[in-house]
């Protein structure tokens, strides 16, 4: 006996109703952390060690640092002796020419931050970390660079804070 086609039509209209209402929802937060095992973290200074120095870069990416874990994840931050800590310095601020004018001038310049990071997880020896993050950004050499590195030093702060996350708590 053939199922008739009416059947058919509503047995379809209730398998695509019952599809439709499934729903898998994900929350990422980019974070890979087991709550029930880390409950803090504790994020030391990160001084400059650079030869060629600009103050206010040590506070912005210590406070872009320290904001994007509070946002990401739900880790105490304490003074000391977290279940994971976090160090390092600022190792390099290098300006560099990039794009050359037909006068032999450089068109655009790059600056380079580099930041060494000790992580080290007080739970698991293996999943230690000791490395140095790097990120740029060019600009416009008829643009002084007083004009536009508060500006460039957030943009790099912000990528080098991105990198150091997802290689650290992120787990990727």
């Amino acid at each position: 006996m053939k199922p008739s086609l009416s059947l058919l039509r509503i047995l379809s209209l209730l398998a695509l109703l019952l599809l439709g209402s499934c729903r898998i929802s994900y929350k990422l937060n980019g974070a890979a952390i087991d709550y029930n095992v880390y409950k803090t973290i504790s994020v030391s200074q990160f001084p400059i060690r650079a030869a060629l120095v600009y103050p206010p870069l040590q506070q912005t990416f210590e406070n872009e640092l320290l904001d994007y874990i509070t946002r990401n994840t739900r880790l105490r931050t304490v003074d000391t002796g977290g279940d994971l800590q976090m160090e390092g310095e600022i190792t390099g601020y290098s300006l560099s020419p990039q794009a050359v004018t037909e006068n032999a001038y450089a068109s655009r310049t790059r600056l380079t931050i580099q930041v060494r990071v000790k992580y080290t997880d007080n739970k698991q020896e293996n999943k230690d970390i000791d490395q140095t993050f790097s990120a740029y950004r060019d600009f416009d050499s008829s643009e002084m660079l007083t004009d536009v590195q508060d500006q460039l030093c957030n943009e790099i702060s912000k990528e080098l804070v991105d990198l150091i996350f997802n290689a650290t708590l992120g787990d990727w």
